[in-house]
């Protein structure tokens, strides 16, 4: 198999990126390997090798080729090529045109929602679900729809005695 870069010589790093259904392999050989970086972890280009050979590119791209820099860290699009990570919380905001197309092939989202407890998440859920259907209650009684407000009114018991249920261990 020939290096993906060079094509000429034959390829003896395998990288391989899996994103949800999507599979992308770059091979390279010893060399073009150390050229990028591979074997340096501090010179190991994400944006480049794993999303296509240019990903970074697209950032650029999307920036209107122009060298942004994060006015809180001083991270540029250079440094963002060089490591595959950004210097801080604020070069998502002024990075983020050029990202969002990155982070879509990356992840599943744009937006990091984290682990959360199974238990707290359905905490969460119907305490969401709760607070709707008491803004739906209040619109119901506003517009005299007193049919609606009743039902409304026994699924807020129903939602509100789960809720304790589950607060309780």
């Amino acid at each position: 198999m020939l290096c993906c870069i060079c094509k000429e010589k034959e390829a003896t790093v395998h990288l391989t990126q899996i994103a949800g259904d999507k599979m992308q392999k770059v091979d390279l050989c010893e060399e073009c390997a150390k050229h990028k970086g591979v074997n340096d972890p501090a010179g190991f280009s994400l944006a480049d090798l794993l999303l296509g050979l240019g990903a970074s590119q697209e950032l650029e791209t999307a920036t209107g080729g122009a060298e942004s820099k994060c006015p809180k860290c001083g991270f540029t699009q250079a440094d963002f090529k060089k490591a595959g990570r950004l210097g801080c919380s604020d070069c998502y905001v002024t990075f983020a045109e050029g990202l969002e197309g990155l982070l879509k092939t990356m992840h599943k989202g744009t937006r990091h929602v984290g682990k959360v407890p199974v238990s707290l998440q359905q905490t969460r859920d119907l305490s969401e679900r709760l607070k709707t259907l008491q803004k739906k209650l209040t619109k119901a009684v506003e517009e005299e729809n007193f049919e609606q407000a009743a039902l409304l009114r026994d699924e807020i018991k129903q939602m509100t005695s789960k809720l304790g249920n589950l607060a309780t261990p």
